[in-house]
């Protein structure tokens, strides 16, 4: 081993236990960034996430208020002549509807079967909470750290990023780094540790459709007036063909087509449609044709209905025609598309499209540019090293259908590179009910990140 990576190692291995009891006890707190009445629950989680990283012996960590939720910063700057690393994470968590459908309480994480489960478990406070880990270590068993560390941690993901650009480009100099590094994104697949180079961008819509001031009797007034839920239909309908390709005009002219050898490598990975589709409990899988369904999820961009609302849907009947009709909606996107121009061509078909027997809002929510890095760059290519370190096996390379907007905000407005360094799983239930983590892949994790610090601090080392 490294020098001092025998005891940093060790003193993990050692409190392994105590890792799980402090992550259930982060796990706890409610911060659910998208509910207003979360609001308290969202700051008291950035509390007890700066008083834990003062507790292992980080410097100047501090609550930066934003117009929104607060930035956690903290660093450890004493590392003369080496490389500079800056964490990004995120403490906020997403909503946890339906709560029946989990089996133990969101907010009361529980060890089933080598996993702990809680909204918040992968995504992204177990994460965040392993890199926490990996800093300790060093800091209680050799006294410093091999590189110096900035780490941000913010409390709007789950929401956009709202204020998170703003925040990045103000705070430039203290954000001042050689490499960023991101755990907030799934392995590969159990047992196949990954390095991901490669995000989806996104812009997100609420859609609202009136056509009359109130409910109406059906009876009385069916087929005097449009029906909003029947229009909505209707215009969703419109948007992707049978095929399953967007229809919106201009929507594919920036689209960077895949290589051929990159299609070709992608063929080689441990993945079989049989057993995902099994998985994901659906009946056959479905996308746009000519492409597989990595090919889909992780190279083209898509349109997706997120969520709709329209009139009577309790139990029983009620014959109303509905005054509205809602519908959230997102697109997914990929190497060279721009999230406003997208934007704008969705706009326009969305008003060519729809017609005048109803009102229309449209009201443009949050979105991010799609990102890519190349794989063999120094910094993936260590973070490679320390992941073959902390799993025990070379990782393969990957790309993500997910987006995180500020990783290319980060190297528009920093300047450097970004390592994605995820340890969670596909199955792992981010968004929805039981939400879960793998603690082999969490211990693990630790270890990797350790040695992360380690192999980046090597490469000014050896330049």
């Amino acid at each position: 081993m490294i020098l001092g990576m025998d005891q940093v190692v060790d003193f993990i291995h050692i409190n392994r236990d105590r890792y799980v009891e402090e992550l259930k006890q982060y796990l706890a707190i409610p911060s659910v960034s998208a509910l207003p009445q979360h609001k308290a629950d969202v700051r008291r989680c950035a509390e007890w996430t700066a008083d834990e990283l003062r507790r292992i012996g980080l410097q100047n960590v501090k609550l930066i208020d934003t117009p929104g939720n607060p930035v956690v910063y903290g660093d450890w700057l004493c590392a003369s002549d080496a490389p500079t690393l800056l964490f990004y994470g995120h403490y906020d968590v997403q909503p946890v509807d339906p709560l029946d459908q989990w089996i133990s309480p969101p907010f009361e994480a529980t060890v089933r079967d080598g996993e702990i489960y809680a909204r918040g478990a992968a995504d992204d406070k177990g994460q965040v909470f392993m890199h926490i880990k990996a800093i300790e270590a060093y800091l209680k068993q050799t006294g410093g750290l091999p590189l110096n560390i900035k780490l941000l941690i913010e409390g709007e993901e789950e929401v956009g990023s709202t204020h998170l650009d703003e925040f990045v480009r103000t705070h430039k100099a203290k954000l001042a780094t050689d490499v960023v590094v991101v755990s907030d994104s799934p392995m590969f697949d159990r047992g196949v540790p990954s390095i991901c180079y490669g995000l989806r961008g996104l812009t997100y819509f609420q859609i609202d459709v009136r056509g009359s001031k109130t409910d109406l009797h059906s009876g009385s007034f069916g087929g005097a007036l449009a029906n909003p839920a029947f229009i909505l239909a209707r215009v969703l309908a419109q948007m992707k063909d049978r095929g399953g390709r967007v229809k919106i005009p201009g929507f594919y002219d920036d689209v960077r087509p895949l290589s051929e050898a990159e299609r070709a490598e992608w063929k080689k990975l441990p993945f079989n449609e049989t057993r995902y589709r099994k998985e994901l409990g659906a009946p056959r899988l479905f996308g746009e044709t000519g492409y597989s369904t990595l090919e889909r999820v992780w190279a083209r961009p898509t349109f997706e209905v997120n969520g709709l609302l329209s009139g009577f849907t309790g139990d029983g009947a009620k014959t109303v025609l509905p005054a509205t009709a809602m519908a959230k909606v997102s697109m997914r996107l990929v190497p060279d598309q721009n999230p406003d121009t997208i934007a704008e061509l969705f706009e326009t078909y969305l008003k060519k499209i729809c017609p005048k027997s109803v009102e229309l809002t449209i009201t443009r929510m949050h979105g991010g540019n799609p990102w890519m890095t190349e794989f063999d760059n120094q910094y993936v290519r260590a973070a490679g090293r320390a992941i073959e370190r902390g799993f025990g096996q070379v990782p393969v390379f990957n790309r993500e259908g997910g987006s995180i907007p500020v990783v290319s905000t980060f190297q528009q407005e920093l300047g450097v590179p970004s390592v994605l360094f995820g340890i969670g799983l596909p199955d792992e239930n981010a968004h929805a009910p039981n939400e879960n983590l793998d603690l082999g892949n969490f211990h693990n994790g630790i270890v990797a990140s350790s040695y992360l610090y380690r192999e980046i601090a090597s490469l000014t080392e050896t330049a």
